[in-house]
């Protein structure tokens, strides 16, 4: 919609310009939304990908340590085992 004003004609074609270089603005702002959101998407994406390769990598830590545990769990009842029966020699030792 253009508005005659009392400059006449020529003042109606600078504002249909004005118009069209602030519809051309708002095309630019809209294009770089657009960017800027393509970008965000991608940064997610690749968040999402280390987020599912950190989880995976805790799970295989998890169950390695789970296994050590039980490892040195059985380790420690054997030690115990074996300096009982070390100590039970040291004390037949010297009550001979």
């Amino acid at each position: 919609r253009v508005v005659l004003s009392r400059e006449g004609r020529g003042a109606a074609v600078v504002h249909r310009r004005g118009m069209a270089q602030q519809g051309a603005t708002l095309q630019n702002y809209n294009n770089d939304l657009v960017r800027c959101i393509e970008d965000l998407r991608e940064k997610r994406e690749e968040v999402n990908r280390t987020i599912a390769s950190d989880e995976e990598e805790k799970a295989k830590i998890q169950n390695d340590l789970r296994i050590l545990t039980e490892r040195l769990s059985r380790l420690n009842d054997g030690l115990a085992r074996k300096i009982s029966s070390r100590n039970e020699d040291d004390r037949t030792i010297q009550e001979t």
